[in-house]
């Protein structure tokens, strides 16, 4: 459907996912701040997108536009094992652009999310990270390779077009519907590439101890949901959160079969964070929205852009779906335990 014909808050959902879709699941940081290596300490490489950047959680890094988070887990983990950490993670990157190949410019979102003048700079590939030398790997990628911001997205535009279907979304991608080829071949794609990935992660870095870590729980239960809050889900129908819960549950799938085939860890966010999505309230709640209230130490903020602005929802920031701080807090709990089961 031409994004002209439909109504205004219709388009503002499209427009503003589809900037912000990219950043969904997936921001990654370059390897900024990272302590000086030395003999006496295992050297640690943590790739991946924005969910283990932990973007837009103060405080953040604003120097490359991957809005890497000091309190992701790769900084706790490594703060509370002893590690020298090179965090090579960024928002929007993908398995192979930005894992295994440089990270464009057009695929940097933020935070900041207004670039500098000029833009941000094209990233090199995360694994020129990793070297023999390497002791411990994470890696939590997939989901933008997949276009989980692009299907979010349509969900959202979806809630709003198709007003009186109960699961339009889920109608869409699944039982024939027009987005169900385009997904089956995501993941095929991304079966593909992810195990591609873990051969080279295996190569660079060949007494690694890798770990892949899947994605926390977004919307294991819709019974706190609200349609048109925007600090929940906004525009997407209930009906079509057992949908995108099943998604999620099937991309972790996948990313568990890899790690088990190459003799990886697989860290399990999604059971530790089961009650806590993006329907809970309060502390419960682990997950940001889509427009919602930032979390973390200080007072950093991320100036909107002129659509986000426009955008439904009271919320400081877009932060389109991602772990909050209490979120990041998790994933260092089953990262470090991880890590340290032998």
């Amino acid at each position: 459907m031409s994004r002209y014909g439909m109504p205004a808050l219709s388009r503002l959902a499209v427009a503003a996912v589809a900037s912000l879709a990219v950043v969904a699941s997936a921001f990654a940081p370059a390897a900024s701040g990272a302590p000086a290596r030395t003999a006496d300490r295992p050297e640690y490489v943590a790739l991946g997108d924005s969910y283990s950047a932990g973007v837009f959680v103060r405080p953040w890094e604003e120097h490359d536009g991957c809005g890497r988070s000091g309190r992701n887990y790769p900084h706790q983990v490594a703060g509370q094992l002893g590690f020298a950490l090179t965090d090579v993670t960024c928002g929007a990157a993908e398995v192979v652009d930005g894992v295994l190949g440089p990270q464009p410019a057009a695929k940097i979102h933020g935070p900041p999310t207004i670039p500098p003048p000029g833009g941000w700079s094209d990233l090199p590939a995360q694994v020129e990270a990793l070297s023999p030398d390497t002791d411990y790997v994470t890696v939590g990628i997939g989901g933008n390779s997949l276009g989980f911001g692009a299907i979010v997205a349509k969900c959202l535009e979806l809630g709003i077009t198709k007003p009186l279907q109960p699961k339009p979304c889920t109608d869409h991608y699944s039982d024939g519907g027009a987005g169900e080829g385009w997904l089956e071949g995501g993941f095929t794609q991304l079966d593909t590439d992810f195990a591609h990935m873990m051969t080279v992660i295996h190569r660079r870095a060949p007494h690694a101890r890798v770990a892949v870590v899947g994605y926390p729980a977004i919307v294991p239960d819709n019974s706190g949901c609200t349609f048109g809050r925007w600090n929940q889900l906004g525009s997407i129908k209930k009906g079509d959160m057992p949908w995108l819960d099943g998604l999620e549950l099937r991309l972790n799938a996948l990313l568990e079969k890899h790690a088990a085939y190459h003799g990886a860890s697989y860290v399990d966010t999604y059971g530790p964070s089961a009650t806590h999505g993006v329907c809970a309230s309060g502390d419960a709640k682990w997950m940001y929205g889509i427009k919602d209230n930032l979390t973390g130490d200080g007072d950093q903020t991320d100036p909107p852009t002129e659509l986000c602005q426009s955008f439904p929802g009271t919320g400081e920031a877009c932060t389109f779906v991602h772990p909050n701080a209490r979120g990041l807090d998790n994933q260092t709990r089953q990262v470090t335990r991880a890590l340290m089961t032998p």
